[in-house]
C-alpha cells in the first residue's frame, strides 16, 4: 500500500514537472508584460480589495452585497490556505531552471508552495461574488485565471498548486454562501405588527392563487418546488414582465388568498392587487434582496407555509401615493422617493438592457452625479430645494437619507427623510449620511408624519416606489394606511 502511494505520488509529481517546464519553454506573445504585473498587483488581495470598492461605488445594491460576499470568501480561503494548507504539506517551491528571467519575480515567496494562495484568492472572490451576482462574477473570472496562470507563468508554483488553491477558493465562496443564509435566517425577527383575525388557514392550500414572477431567478425556481410539496392544492401561475399585474389582478379577484413568488417589485405588484381586492396576501420570498419580507420577519418559502396551513397572518400599514401610475393611487411597501435616486434608477434601466447591469450603474451615477439639479416643489405649502425626497412605510433605522431596517411595518407612519439642495449632489448626500436618524441640518431633515402633500412638481420629474420607476404628476399627497393589508407569517 505504501509502495503504491509513493508511486502515485510520484507520478503527480513527474506530470506536475513536465507542465510546469511545457510552460516555461512556450513562448507567450505580450504575457512577459501582463501576467507578472497581475501576480504582483493580487499581493495581499490589493486587486481584490480594489475591484470590491469599484463594485460597491459603482454597483447596484445587489453587486455591493456581491462584492461582500466575495471579500468575505476571500479572507476565509486566505485563512485557511496560510495556516492549515502551507504549514501541512511544506512542498518545496519549483526550481527556476527553464524560466526565463524576464518572467521572474524579482523577489521569490518565502513561504511553502502548496497550495497556491493567489489562485486560492482569486476565485474565492470570484466565485463569492458570482454566486451573487453572476454577471459580474463573469467580467472577473478571465482576471482570476489570469492570475492564477501567472503563478506558473512566473515559476512560483506548480501546476497542481495552482488547481488546488482554485478549488479550495470555489469552495470558500460556497461555504461563506451558506454562512450567509444561516445568519439571515438568524437575524430574522418578527416585529410587534398586530395580529389578524379571522385569516383562513389553508392546510393543503386550497383556495390560495400563487403568481410566480419567473425573472426572478433561481431563488423563485428554488420556492417553488417546495411551495408545490407542502401545499398541493393551491393554484401556481408563472408568468414575467408586462402581464405580471393583470395576472396578479385576475388572480385576486377570484382567490380566498393571493400568494406572490417574487423580489421587492413583485410583492409591490402583488399588495396593490390585494389592496384592490380585499384578499389576504401570501409572499414567498423569492427576490436578491427581498427587504420586505426581511423586515416582516419571514426568512423563506417554509414559513410561509406554516403560516398559511394555521392561519397565522398580522396587519401591516402601506404608504400610498396618490394619484399613482394611471391616475389610480400607487402603494409602497418599502419606500417612495423622487430625486436622485429615480434619476439613477431611470439610467440604469435605460441603459442596462445595451449595456449590461454593472456598465450601466456606473454610467447612470456619473450621470447623476455630473448633470443632475436639484428638484424644486412645494412640501405643505411651502416652496423647497431638494437633491433627494425618502419616505418610507415605518421607520428605519440607522443615518442617512435612505437606511435600511425597519423593527416593525404596524406603526402606522411615515419615516420623511429630505436631503436639501445646494452645492454639489454628491457632496450634500455623502454630508447627509453622516447625519443623525432624526436630525435636522443646513442639510439634512428626518421626520415621521402620517401624510404630506407635494406639489409644483416639475413635469417629467421621475418617481421611484420599491424600486419601480414612474413620472411624478404635477401633485400628489403621501399618506401612510395603517393595518390596511393583511400578511400571512408565522407566529
Amino acid at each position: 500500500m505504501a509502495d503504491q502511494e509513493l508511486t502515485w505520488h510520484g507520478a503527480l509529481a513527474r506530470w506536475d514537472r513536465r507542465l510546469f517546464d511545457a510552460v516555461a519553454r512556450r513562448h507567450w506573445p505580450g504575457a512577459d508584460r501582463v501576467l507578472p504585473r497581475l501576480g504582483r498587483a493580487a499581493n495581499h488581495g490589493v486587486l481584490w480589495g480594489g475591484a470590491a470598492a469599484a463594485i460597491a461605488v459603482f454597483g447596484s445594491a445587489g453587486a455591493r452585497k456581491a462584492a461582500v460576499r466575495g471579500v468575505a470568501s476571500l479572507a476565509l480561503a486566505s485563512a485557511t490556505i496560510n495556516t492549515v494548507g502551507k504549514w501541512s504539506v511544506r512542498r518545496p517551491r519549483p526550481l527556476l531552471e527553464g524560466v526565463p528571467l524576464t518572467r521572474q519575480l524579482a523577489t521569490q515567496p518565502q513561504t511553502t508552495s502548496f497550495p497556491s494562495g493567489h489562485s486560492a484568492s482569486a476565485f474565492a472572490f470570484t466565485a463569492g461574488l458570482a454566486l451573487e451576482s453572476p454577471g459580474w462574477g463573469a467580467a472577473l473570472a478571465p482576471v482570476a485565471a489570469s492570475v492564477a496562470f501567472s503563478r506558473v507563468y512566473t515559476g512560483v508554483h506548480y501546476p497542481s498548486d495552482v488547481l488546488v488553491g482554485a478549488a479550495l477558493g470555489v469552495a470558500a465562496g460556497f461555504v461563506v454562501r451558506r454562512l450567509a443564509r444561516d445568519a439571515q435566517e438568524a437575524r430574522v425577527v418578527p416585529g410587534d405588527e398586530r395580529a389578524a383575525a379571522g385569516a383562513p388557514a389553508l392546510p393543503e392550500g386550497a383556495g390560495l392563487t400563487v403568481v410566480v414572477n419567473t425573472g426572478s431567478g433561481t431563488a423563485a425556481a428554488a420556492g417553488l418546488e417546495l411551495l408545490r410539496a407542502r401545499l398541493p392544492k393551491a393554484e401556481v401561475i408563472e408568468c414575467a414582465g408586462p402581464e405580471l399585474p393583470a395576472t396578479l389582478a385576475d388572480a385576486a379577484s377570484r382567490s380566498a388568498v393571493l400568494g406572490v413568488c417574487g423580489g421587492d417589485g413583485t410583492v409591490n405588484a402583488a399588495a396593490t392587487a390585494a389592496l384592490r381586492a380585499g384578499v389576504p396576501l401570501a409572499v414567498f420570498p423569492g427576490g436578491t434582496l427581498n427587504h420586505f419580507a426581511l423586515d416582516l420577519g419571514l426568512s423563506g418559502t417554509e414559513g410561509t407555509c406554516h403560516a398559511l396551513t394555521h392561519g397565522q397572518a398580522v396587519r401591516i400599514g402601506v404608504g400610498r401615493f396618490s394619484p399613482g401610475p394611471g391616475g389610480e393611487p400607487g402603494y409602497f411597501l418599502n419606500n417612495f422617493s423622487i430625486g436622485a435616486y429615480p434619476e439613477l434608477l431611470g439610467h440604469r434601466l435605460r441603459w442596462g438592457p445595451r449595456i449590461g447591469g454593472g456598465p450601466a450603474a456606473l454610467l447612470a451615477a456619473w450621470r447623476v452625479l455630473r448633470a443632475q439639479r436639484p428638484v424644486r416643489l412645494r412640501l405643505a405649502g411651502r416652496p423647497r430645494s431638494v437633491w433627494l425626497l425618502f419616505a418610507g412605510n415605518g421607520t428605519y433605522h440607522g443615518t442617512g437619507p435612505t437606511p435600511r431596517r425597519r423593527d416593525s411595518l404596524g406603526e402606522g407612519l411615515l419615516d420623511l427623510r429630505l436631503v436639501y439642495g445646494g452645492g454639489r449632489p454628491g457632496t450634500r448626500l455623502l454630508a447627509a449620511a453622516f447625519t443623525g436618524p432624526l436630525s435636522r441640518s443646513p442639510v439634512h431633515v428626518a421626520t415621521r408624519l402620517r401624510s404630506l402633500r407635494i406639489g409644483d412638481i416639475p413635469e417629467g420629474t421621475p418617481l421611484a416606489y420599491d424600486g419601480e420607476y414612474a413620472e411624478a404628476p404635477p401633485a400628489l399627497v403621501l399618506d401612510e394606511l395603517p393595518d390596511a393589508l393583511t400578511v400571512y407569517r408565522p407566529r
